[in-house]
């Protein structure tokens, strides 16, 4: 009930009192991003590149070209559930930072509902949905518990439990799930059509699209409307207050934790069902990680982390042109991305406040 008057306050407000700070954040954002390419071109220019037209360059192979466009919203996909994954344990004042470990738990366990549990063919894609949710939400499970029963901190359990998830990746594809009819590569063996997720624009834009914006209007939905929503973010607050006042803390904590890892397994789950249509090695190229930015960068609000996810996409598909044109390593554009984030962070009142 506190956040429908909230809402009703909000919109009883003058319409510039409305405006105003949106667009001052929009204002200091924009400042940030053309302040932190910037100083992105001016370090190529120490290194002897040509840092404004490496610039042009990731713009006209990204937002100006029309495949580029289509490669940033494959990109929202990991990048905005995992973004999401980040987000909602946030909510509860908790920093998980295993996104990248339940992007593979989620992938792993997709795969196995997908070639070994002889489900009928037209069950493939449902399980394999719901196959990758609880692998992901099982994986930040072992988190949670360690966060609730032995007081680990769940930044350090989670990013060290991204190192486990992926060998055990590779034990399976190096070992008993490798194709035995491919080449010595450590894939497994393609999947049957019936567990792909269709194409829905151009040739790579599948139907996890409609997986990210869904849980995005979830996000929105839940914690804006609902009574879970609310006391999550009061857990998030004061955990303390919220115990005296009959909120069960530790339920809370436990299950924003294993839903955000079943939102990354969700994203592991879309990958090898709708790009790689295999699971292999390495099938995460920092989608974790960059999550992890996009959801800071985004204030962890749905449609923030959506904003964020759409441009560090852009940023990841422009840097793919700086191998071609500039002669760097894509992996340069980390220094963008980590330049931006910084710089609004840096341009907040309190970095460490959960966006509402």
């Amino acid at each position: 009930m506190a956040a429908f008057r909230i809402s009703s306050t909000w919109t009883q407000a003058p319409l510039i009192e409305r405006i105003l700070p949106t667009a001052v954040s929009f204002g200091r954002f924009t400042l940030v991003l053309v302040g932190g390419m910037v100083i992105f071109a001016l370090i190529l220019l120490i290194d002897g590149h040509n840092g404004f037209e490496a610039l042009r360059s990731m713009y006209d192979n990204s937002i100006a070209s029309e495949f580029g466009r289509q490669e940033i919203l494959v990109k929202l996909i990991p990048f905005g559930l995992c973004a999401a994954a980040t987000a909602i344990p946030a909510r509860a004042g908790l920093i998980n930072v295993g996104g990248e470990g339940q992007f593979y738990m989620g992938a792993w366990a997709a795969t196995w509902v997908i070639l070994f549990s002889g489900a009928p063919t037209a069950l493939l894609l449902p399980l394999a949905f719901v196959a990758g949710a609880a692998g992901g939400g099982a994986w930040a499970g072992i988190t949670a518990l360690l966060r609730i029963k032995g007081n680990v901190n769940e930044a350090i359990s989670s990013l060290l439990l991204n190192f486990v998830a992926i060998q055990v990746v590779n034990y399976f594809v190096y070992g008993p799930w490798r194709d035995p009819e491919g080449p010595a590569w450590p894939y497994t063996s393609i999947f049957p059509s019936a567990a792909e997720l269709p194409v829905i624009y151009g040739s790579r834009v599948t139907a996890g699209l409609f997986i990210v914006l869904a849980v995005f209007v979830a996000m929105f939905l839940v914690f804006k409307f609902t009574r879970v929503g609310f006391r999550t973010r009061v857990v998030g607050g004061n955990a303390e207050a919220a115990e005296r006042s009959g909120i069960s803390v530790g339920k809370y904590l436990f299950w924003s934790l294993a839903i955000g890892g079943a939102v990354a397994g969700l994203a592991g789950m879309a990958e090898v069902t709708g790009i790689q249509g295999r699971l292999r090695s390495g099938i995460s190229i920092q989608y974790g990680y960059i999550g992890f930015l996009a959801s800071w960068l985004g204030g962890h609000s749905a449609w923030g982390i959506c904003l964020a996810a759409l441009l560090f996409g852009a940023i990841s598909v422009g840097g793919d042109s700086l191998q071609i044109g500039a002669g760097l390593p894509a992996s340069s554009v980390n220094i963008l991305m980590s330049l931006i984030l910084f710089g609004v962070l840096a341009s907040r009142r309190n970095i460490w406040k959960v966006g509402g």
